[in-house]
């Protein structure tokens, strides 16, 4: 962790709670609800067109396509335009590992080195050290655009976002309360969330049928059935003695058939080269467990709505048997979306950098985790590709689920900050009145008012022929 994430670590409990309170003075609470756009705020589809440039430029219009699809997916397209957003916000001063991208997609389950499914934080291209608040309203934000893709209310949107933000507060405050290794171990199993979420109707006096036991064990078990075998059948064909990769352009293309020849030779041998620093970022033992496969196949993959365009593949990778696969996302790490208005992170490899976020937030992060420098200059990180993956759909939740819900991922956050950052501060900014809850949840609907002009500016671009979208696939 970045010092400037660690912050007041080396004080007393007592002293970084008084941080807190003394960023409380400097910055009331209620301040975090006065926001409007900056008279000079850049063109939100000038900046999407700066991050296209380092793009895959015949994915492009695949990634436009797909946020021009919802209010909602224009948002999950766009931190580098709530970054810009942010940087001119009055922030605490108090500083962690942020996700840097902490929408409510990004939270999801997800299988344990155990093999016990676990719900937590999943996305860490973002991640850098900065002010928690900027995790937290972009949360809130997304729950008031879910909300209102649902057709909801403004007083409904609103209170969904202050549901969520009580969620992640009162958290804080539990969390402050622990001992250092109890906080540090402290995880969300599938068994626990229907728990939590039933404690939480409870506390909150709203109904979340979605949310109850019966329905999520059969997202448990749909989750525990994505996994490599699921890949073998989803993602490959076989000539009854080989394994391939199978071919669905656009998202799923071979190498060998992405490129001429001399190209495609070039391309496989850079990942492959990529492949060997990868190896050396894991520890002896998951090296060890890494060696009893070879490579078979590897392809490009298109993934999410922000990543497109950027370079990703799979690789297949085979140990015993023919059906003894193993299916690693190579993904590239660009420099995060908060960088040009925070400090550049500690990292030199960009890779690195997010997998680093990810150990440090995560409770039980992926055992195959790691980071690699290519020959093609650009930084890249490992991981499993599906492994026991999956979400609750939170466009599939009712008014007073989607709060409860919202909820849950503030409690995951306060979590992940309590690791990477400082608790004990932060529960003192925040206190026990629920001052933060209001003021962030006025800011929540606020900028879903402007997600939705940037998101018919991008229509209106589209329209134009100023990009091209894509928007079947």
């Amino acid at each position: 962790m970045d010092e400037s994430a660690a912050g007041t670590r080396d004080l007393s409990s007592q002293a970084r709670r008084a941080v807190g309170k003394a960023a409380r003075k400097r910055q009331p609470r209620r301040i975090h609800s006065e926001w409007e756009p900056a008279p000079d705020r850049p063109d939100p589809v000038e900046i999407l067109e700066a991050q296209a440039e380092t793009r895959a430029k015949d994915l492009l219009p695949i990634r436009y396509g797909r946020m021009l699809s919802s209010p909602f997916a224009f948002y999950r397209g766009g931190p580098a335009i709530m970054a810009n957003d942010l940087a001119g916000s009055p922030t605490t001063g108090i500083a962690v590992q942020a996700c840097g991208d902490a929408h409510l997609v990004n939270f999801g389950l997800f299988a344990s080195p155990e093999r016990d499914l676990v719900f937590d934080v999943n996305d860490f291209d973002e991640t850098l050290p900065g002010p928690w608040e900027w995790d937290v309203k972009r949360l809130a934000a997304s729950v008031a655009i879910a909300a209102r893709q649902k057709g909801l209310p403004r007083d409904r949107q609103r209170e969904a976002a202050r549901l969520t933000v009580r969620g992640y507060r009162e958290a804080v405050l539990s969390f402050a309360q622990l001992a250092t290794l109890e906080l540090w171990f402290l995880h969300m199993s599938s068994d626990q969330i229907a728990d939590i979420a039933g404690q939480l109707e409870a506390e909150y006096g709203v109904e979340a049928p979605k949310l109850a036991p019966d329905r999520l064990a059969r997202i448990f078990a749909k989750a525990r059935a994505h996994n490599s075998r699921v890949a073998l059948a989803r993602l490959c064909q076989s000539d009854g003695a080989t394994v391939r990769l199978a071919s669905h352009p656009p998202l799923l293309v071979p190498v060998r058939q992405l490129w001429a020849a001399a190209d495609a030779d070039r391309v496989d041998a850079g990942i492959r080269l990529a492949f060997d620093s990868y190896r050396a970022s894991l520890g002896d033992d998951r090296r060890a467990l890494l060696d009893q496969y070879e490579i078979v196949d590897m392809a490009r993959k298109v993934v999410g709505v922000g990543s497109v365009g950027t370079r990703c593949y799979v690789v297949l990778l085979r140990g015993k048997r023919r059906d003894d696969v193993l299916f690693l996302q190579v993904k590239q790490a660009e420099a995060s979306v908060l960088e040009p208005y925070l400090e550049g992170s500690s990292y030199p490899n960009h890779g690195h950098r997010v997998v680093a976020g990810q150990r440090l937030l995560q409770a039980l992060p992926d055992t195959l985790l790691g980071w690699s420098t290519a020959p093609d200059g650009n930084d890249y990180y490992f991981r499993q590709l599906w492994d026991m993956k999956g979400e609750i759909d939170p466009s599939k939740l009712t008014p007073g689920g989607l709060g409860i819900y919202g909820a849950l991922c503030g409690w995951t956050l306060a979590r992940a900050h309590g690791r990477g950052g400082d608790e004990v501060a932060i529960a003192g900014y925040l206190g026990k009145a629920d001052a933060f809850d209001h003021a962030i949840a006025e800011f929540a609907v606020a900028y879903a008012d402007v997600n939705d002009r940037d998101h018919k500016r991008l229509a209106a671009a589209a329209d134009a022929g100023t990009v091209k979208a894509a928007t079947e696939l």
